[in-house]
């Protein structure tokens, strides 16, 4: 994985409030085995996305420059598209991307910044920050369920690095 380090992630400090989404977890795996089920295709494929939902790869070049294409497949079949072109990545502290529909030029598409933030304790704070275009985009994808949805993706990262590190208490405190 490539390293890119002209900005840093002191920059998203400047981004407008009203435009953003937080969504935060504390992960009970070390910052390495976390990081590396976001990185590894073969791992992000097990655990991303909603509940209920699976994830169909079509690319997967998970590095600075690089794309992951997929579709995410909701319960009742209805595929979406999407794509994360890959800006930073920092292991294992951080990576940026933007996220949206797999077409070029998508206007609804967001940045989005993942930060891996180890605790004394072994246990690894995931945040997730959305910037998206507009303040009504934002509010749009609120409307759709896109806090719930990062809440219960960041669930399904829980349970996949606890299952992986084989911890016995896969709850998060």
């Amino acid at each position: 994985m490539a390293e890119q380090s002209k900005n840093s992630v002191s920059e998203w400090a400047s981004f407008p409030l009203e435009r953003e989404i937080v969504i935060a977890r504390v992960v009970d795996a070390d910052r390495e085995t976390v990081f590396r089920a976001w990185t590894d295709p073969s791992q992000i494929v097990q655990w991303f996305g909603p509940h209920g939902f699976r994830i169909e790869s079509l690319e997967a070049d998970i590095r600075v420059g690089g794309m992951w294409r997929f579709d995410m497949i909701a319960p009742d079949g209805t595929r979406y598209s999407n794509r994360m072109e890959f800006l930073r990545i920092e292991p294992p502290k951080f990576l940026e991307a933007n996220h949206g529909a797999d077409v070029d030029n998508d206007s609804g598409s967001f940045r989005l910044l993942v930060t891996f933030d180890e605790q004394d304790n072994g246990k690894t704070v995931v945040t997730l920050r959305q910037m998206h275009p507009t303040v009504e985009r934002r509010a749009n994808v609120i409307k759709f369920g896109a806090a719930e949805y990062g809440a219960q993706t960041l669930d399904k990262l829980a349970n996949h690095v606890a299952d992986k590190s084989s911890v016995a208490d896969a709850k998060i405190r």
